[in-house]
């Protein structure tokens, strides 16, 4: 699946990072990235945890965002890429914090694996 990413040329974390060379912040462009990916495959994110995450390339204002994501196998993972052009700028993954077998992946699941820390 294909989407765009719009943002904004004046969005207001350019004017902070940097001055004279602006970047999108990766926080920023990884949020917008999952904003697409929620409203387009119709998930819950609450459901789902960012497996991996790389910010290959900057984000300069103007740039347009291309965001492919793709179901990859039985696992249910959701892999992404994010590109200008033919230049990626990002990729991950995301998997799904629902045990496995359960019936419904949107539901609340008790027990379910909390994001590590990183820590």
């Amino acid at each position: 699946m294909q989407s765009a990413i719009e943002i904004p040329r004046d969005h207001p974390s350019f004017a902070g990072h940097f001055p004279k060379f602006p970047v999108l912040p990766g926080a920023a462009l990884l949020d917008a990235a999952l904003q697409v990916i929620q409203r387009e495959r119709g998930i819950d994110l609450t459901q789902w945890q960012v497996t991996s995450v790389k910010f290959i390339d900057v984000v300069r204002p103007g740039d347009a965002l291309r965001l492919e994501h793709i179901v990859a196998g039985k696992s249910g993972l959701i892999r992404f890429t994010v590109r200008v052009a033919e230049r990626t700028v990002a990729s991950g993954s995301l998997s799904t914090t629902a045990p496995a077998g359960a019936s419904r992946p949107g539901a609340s699941q008790p027990g379910a694996a909390e994001p590590s820390s990183g820590a």
